[in-house]
């Protein structure tokens, strides 16, 4: 088991599936960006660039939703299965950073 004073260092097992549809998702994310870093290069008008960044953002939101997600359905629910709130209370704190 990982300890606390490395929380980078933690690593999860991912079907192959999860994995490449979660880097697929991020290789359309950087594409996009760097769609945006062309645009800007290209003396783009700044709405159409906002538009881009804004479609940016939600193809990253996206990505957050479907990671998390699969976090509850795996990480969290497996520790509650096995009678521990560690990641219950883990996935508290998490959220309470992203509702900032």
């Amino acid at each position: 088991m990982a300890e606390k004073s490395c929380p980078h260092c933690r690593k999860k097992d991912r079907s192959e599936e999860e994995l490449k549809d979660m880097i697929t998702r991020l290789n359309r994310i950087e594409g996009q960006i760097r769609g945006i870093r062309k645009m800007l290069e290209e003396d783009a008008y700044c709405v159409d660039i906002l538009t881009q960044v804004s479609a940016a953002k939600c193809s990253l939101n996206s990505f957050s939703k479907v990671l998390l997600g699969n976090h509850i359905k795996t990480c969290v629910a497996d520790d509650i299965r096995n009678g521990s709130d560690e990641k219950t209370d883990e996935l508290v704190e998490l959220l309470q950073k992203l509702m900032k």
